[in-house]
């Protein structure tokens, strides 16, 4: 395979390569561009994700989304339905299950067949390509809210085909942030290629006066990522989103639980997103941001599992983060019912009302945690860009090569995994080892002296058991993992 390069497909490789991609599954042939233009210009204006983000952005809102899906139509529109009335929901989901992530439409087809056959749900989530463009505008058609498709795929080219045409207004996912975190073999050539092709797909939509809002998963492995580390991938993305005509861009970020270096990275993804589409020449974009309540281990406890739900909505609401991706009071359960589904919305609309109108004041250290973030994430992104020969989709692929860029915890065989993250004495996740990250050696002394006050307090050494007590910290009751 050739060497990636940030440039626009050109419409006659994007529409050969269209037929390719349509034909992977019969229900490819159903989808025709200009009837589904038509078919999105006709969605009503409440009905678009895009807007109702950016008039969020505007009122200082923060709205609240769930994560959902099963595999029957029928029964999705029931869940998702339930949701918006009894979960208060603002926006909605549509989780695609994981045999299309992996591109397995045959084996989709058969969870189809099991769950009707058996009446419950043999799949964990609904497979929009095998339902087609007809079965996915039953369920858009079905709702009085915005629906976004959120999923995992590494290679989501016919998935985006054909759910866009269902008249979904939101496409979640990127080349990065859904190959490392969730594939192991799939080289980074392939895949930020193939998320080329969606963001053309919806560049196209946006030259027919369709604004389709494009959001890159943020928590990566959710597992103690840094913010300089989600932050940077993604700058990229939304770069190479932006290259390919993208113009409504959602950046995302998974809550860590100290307060203040989660406020402080919201705020500063809002900021160096738009920082750097304006440095490369990409005017006109409108960047909104996602905070992902706690993606780690939770209580099996229901009460307890309410305590860190809360928690991640006040990070939301404190932050200003336009939206909230709300977790479930059976998160350490497995999937929960939509019951439980909806009083974790609703758990989370009250916080968050209640916290409207107030704002975390700064006694400095806010803008301190700020800077160091900004400061952190530059260095990434410049180094980036550096390694490309001022081309960034190469420079990523290098920087991944080379360690620049090393996302922690991650399965992938092209991601060094030699970074390890452990949190400070306040709880916030700081850099044990920085490895090849390209940080000054004043930052990586800032990040070291963190923890050193930490191991202090605990009265042991710093170590590798640090990161491992942090990592189940939280499903045992506290934040910082503190020998007992």
């Amino acid at each position: 395979m050739t060497e990636i390069r940030n440039r626009k497909i050109p419409m006659d490789d994007f529409m050969k390569l269209r037929q390719v991609v349509l034909g992977q599954w019969p229900t490819g042939k159903d989808v025709d561009l200009d009837e589904a233009f038509a078919y999105q210009k006709a969605i009503p204006e409440a009905k678009r994700f895009s807007r109702k983000l950016s008039l969020a952005k505007k009122n200082g809102d923060t709205l609240i989304q769930p994560r959902a899906g099963v595999p029957l139509i029928e029964e999705h529109i029931k869940l998702l339905n339930y949701l918006e009335d009894k979960g208060e929901a603002d926006l909605l989901p549509t989780t695609i299950d994981s045999y299309t992530r992996l591109n397995r439409y045959e084996e989709a087809e058969l969870g189809i067949r099991e769950s009707a056959r058996l009446g419950k749900a043999m799949l964990n989530g609904f497979p929009g390509v095998n339902h087609g463009v007809s079965g996915c505008r039953q369920v858009t058609q079905a709702t009085k809210v915005p629906v976004q498709v959120r999923h995992g795929t590494p290679d989501a080219r016919l998935l985006a085909e054909i759910t866009l045409a269902g008249g979904f207004t939101s496409y979640e996912g990127g080349g990065i942030s859904y190959n490392i975190p969730y594939a192991k073999s799939v080289s980074l050539e392939r895949t930020m290629t193939d998320w080329m092709y969606v963001d053309r797909l919806v560049g196209l939509y946006e030259e027919n006066g369709i604004s389709i809002n494009r959001e890159p998963f943020g928590p990566l492995t959710g597992t103690l990522v840094p913010p300089c580390i989600s932050h940077a991938v993604a700058v990229i993305e939304a770069l190479v989103a932006a290259e390919q005509g993208v113009k409504n861009i959602t950046v995302g970020y998974g809550q860590l639980g100290n307060l203040l270096q989660d406020v402080a990275a919201i705020k500063t993804l809002d900021i160096i997103t738009n920082e750097y589409l304006k440095k490369y020449g990409y005017d006109g974009v409108d960047v909104t941001t996602v905070l992902h309540q706690w993606m780690g281990g939770f209580p099996q406890d229901e009460a307890k599992a309410f305590g860190v739900i809360s928690w991640g909505s006040a990070a939301a609401a404190l932050s200003h983060a336009t939206k909230v991706i709300v977790k479930t009071p059976h998160e350490a359960m497995g999937v929960p019912t939509m019951e439980a589904n909806a009083q974790g919305l609703r758990c989370t609309k009250q916080v968050i009302s209640m916290l409207r109108d107030q704002s975390l004041p700064d006694d400095g250290a806010l803008t301190e945690e700020m800077d160091i973030i900004l400061q952190e994430t530059r260095l990434i992104v410049d180094k980036c860009f550096e390694l490309g020969g001022g081309d960034i989709a190469a420079g990523a692929v290098r920087a991944f090569q080379a360690g620049v860029l090393d996302v922690p915890f991650a399965p992938s065989r092209f991601n060094a995994g030699k970074i390890l993250p452990a949190r400070d004495n306040n709880g916030a996740v700081r850099l044990l080892e920085t490895a090849a990250l390209p940080l000054t050696d004043a930052l990586k002394k800032w990040n070291r002296d963190k923890i050193a006050l930490r191991a202090k307090a605990e009265k042991r050494d710093i170590s590798f058991q640090m990161v491992i007590d942090d990592i189940y910290a939280i499903s045992k009751g506290r934040l910082v993992g503190r020998p007992r």
